[in-house]
């Protein structure tokens, strides 16, 4: 999961677009705990930037993915591989990616514990080494892993930035609204490669922007991740349908469903209706015309939203889950008549069921230390929960679990991991 960023309106004020979400106070302080959480230098290592060597294993033998360089010249592949078989390193897939003079291997392997892999690579020809350490879902070869992707991007206009993000493996993908991009012409339509950054027009109207800071990427790639912004946009907006009904704790009934822009009156409605108490304690800050954000965060590029309805079809309560770097935000407002019936914590665990589902190793909450409902909430969900004050600002990070005991999946979601 899970690694994409977006530039919207949502529990935080957006970095580039729309301040008036957040209150200036509210925003330093949260630059400042992102700053100290985050390390995004680049390493330093003596293979032109890539990641160091991976460490060994105590005992058994562990999957690496791999990426290195060679000529692209008769037997060079062939030495590599020699020289990787000499120190029993299996070799379970493997892709080029020509490049002119010279071809990026990319490999799936099982390598022995307390082999120095780099310096294998090395001996065999390979420059510009890249390692990661991979799991049972590499296993997939390389087409089915593809026909995957693409149906998980045919079911939920919401998947394609992680699906990016799978397909490309470690990098950011950022989802710019037109309004940010300035223009839809800032990218021609069959977009930009430049070394590690890759520039695609958002089929919505603004720009899909892919970067890592080593490793370029190659035509190759460059061309699969065209290929399934392409098929986003002739399918169109979508989304799994179907609604689960939750019965409350003080009696009566609501049912849960993904929501989206076309749900983007009645949540404003529901806006209206809320106390400014409500919304100061869900934005932290004035809120002015909800228009101005509720559209960005409905959007499912840049998330996931789930509502909780009334029978006669009014919203009351609204969770988001945000796709933001390396981070994944969860945020609620649940209308001041409808509160402290259990509607918030229920669409949060679903929500965290679905941050699970796409791969996130940590959802986050920003809310205000006297919050107490949204605080309550995010102990309720039972996980390993870290906090972090700055100017009255709090920052609630739970770990996830492979399969949080209480999380439960999101009415209509279909969603699987490749």
């Amino acid at each position: 999961m899970s690694e994409v960023t977006n530039d919207r309106a949502g529990g935080r004020a957006p970095r580039r677009w729309n301040p008036l979400v957040r209150a200036a106070r509210c925003g330093e302080a949260l630059h400042a705990w992102r700053t100290r959480r985050h390390g995004h230098a680049p390493p330093t290592h003596d293979t032109g930037g890539a990641p160091p060597p991976p460490e060994p294993a105590a005992a058994g033998s562990v999957l690496w993915r791999m990426r290195t360089t060679v000529r692209d010249e008769p037997g060079a592949l062939a030495t590599l591989c020699t020289a990787l078989a000499e120190r029993r390193v299996d070799i379970l897939s493997l892709q080029t990616h020509p490049l002119g003079a010279h071809t990026v291997d990319e490999f799936l392997l099982r390598v022995p514990a307390g082999t120095d892999l780099t310096a294998a690579v090395a001996a065999g020809g390979g420059t510009d080494t890249w390692t990661e350490r991979a799991d049972a879902h590499d296993l997939v070869d390389g087409p089915t892993r593809m026909l995957g992707l693409a149906a998980r991007t045919a079911t939920d206009a919401s998947e394609l930035p992680l699906v990016l993000r799978q397909l490309l493996g470690r990098c950011t993908i950022r989802s710019q609204p037109a309004a940010a991009a300035g223009t839809a012409a800032a990218v021609p339509p069959e977009g930009v490669l430049e070394g590690t950054v890759i520039r695609l027009r958002d089929p919505e109207g603004g720009v899909i922007t892919a970067e890592r800071p080593y490793l370029p990427f190659t035509p190759t790639e460059f061309a699969r991740a065209r290929a399934l912004v392409e098929l986003d946009a002739r399918l169109g907006p979508r989304l799994p349908r179907g609604r689960d009904v939750l019965a409350l704790s003080e009696g009566g009934h609501v049912s849960v469903r993904r929501a989206d822009t076309t749900d983007l009156q009645a949540a404003r409605e529901m806006h209206e209706r809320c106390s400014t108490e409500t919304l100061r304690r869900r934005y932290h800050g004035p809120v002015g015309d909800a228009s101005r954000y509720l559209d960005h965060l409905l959007s499912p590029r840049f998330g996931r939203t789930l509502a909780a309805q009334t029978a006669s079809g009014r919203i009351v309560a609204l969770g988001h889950l945000l796709w933001d770097g390396d981070e994944t935000e969860v945020a609620l407002i649940v209308e001041d008549a409808w509160q402290r019936r259990g509607i918030g914590a229920e669409l949060l665990s679903r929500l965290v069921g679905m941050a699970v589902e796409a791969g996130c190793a940590h959802v986050y909450a920003v809310t205000q230390a006297s919050n107490t409902g949204m605080v309550a909430a995010m102990r309720g969900l039972g996980l390993p929960l870290d906090y972090q004050i700055e100017e009255g600002i709090l920052v609630i990070t739970a770990g996830l679990d492979p399969a949080p005991a209480r999380s439960t999946p999101a009415p209509g979601e279909r969603v699987t991991r490749p």
